[in-house]
């Protein structure tokens, strides 16, 4: 149309075609871009476990993250050390699921001895059932672990078979209530 045209279209059309102009400038949904270097670790896990086994979480510049079934974890965590190399634990954390009645024990691993993977931290995650929550540990294969895995122990209660020291160093020798980080725990008196 020309500025010199009058403008024909009542206003339910203009709202209708502006409308439509809108919706069709904004940005569709895409797959989210795997970055290439976090893609090819991915890749070499997914090849040699499955996807299956392999549930990638997020991969993102610097932090990716896997979630494994548990009785693959010490499978899992030696081909990432021996192939991948990543050769410490910076952190062993978990996450309390009740309503799924589970926890979800994540490793975050990094290198020291690999400059290409010394800014990546790769969280290698599982989850077991509360109601027994145990586990192998993974201080035969990442030193770094042992500290973290018995701060997950006390404060979520996840046993780790295997483990030389699965006893408390945080909270009191006679603690006798639930472990700390479960939701269902309450500090008395509130």
């Amino acid at each position: 149309m020309s500025s010199d045209q009058p403008n024909t279209k009542s206003g339910a059309e203009q709202e209708k075609s502006t409308s439509e102009s809108v919706q069709t400038s904004l940005p569709k949904k895409t797959e989210p871009v795997i970055p290439e270097f976090e893609g090819a670790l991915l890749n070499q896990l997914v090849t040699k476990f499955g996807d299956k086994q392999v549930q990638v979480i997020y991969a993102r510049p610097r932090r990716t993250k896997i979630l494994v079934p548990s009785n693959e974890i010490i499978a899992v965590a030696s081909f990432i050390r021996d192939t991948l190399g990543f050769d410490h634990a910076e952190s062993v954390s978990g996450t309390d699921y009740p309503k799924d009645n589970q926890i979800e024990v994540i490793y975050h691993l990094s290198s020291y001895s690999d400059d290409k993977l010394s800014s990546q931290v790769l969280a290698l995650s599982t989850r077991v059932n509360r109601d027994d929550a145990r586990l192998p540990t993974l201080i035969n294969i990442f030193k770094s672990a042992e500290y973290h895995e018995r701060e997950t122990f006390e404060m979520l209660g996840v046993y780790f078979d295997g483990h030389p020291r699965n006893e408390r160093f945080l909270l009191p020798e006679d603690w006798a209530d639930i472990p700390p980080l479960r939701k269902e725990f309450r500090i008395k008196g509130r």
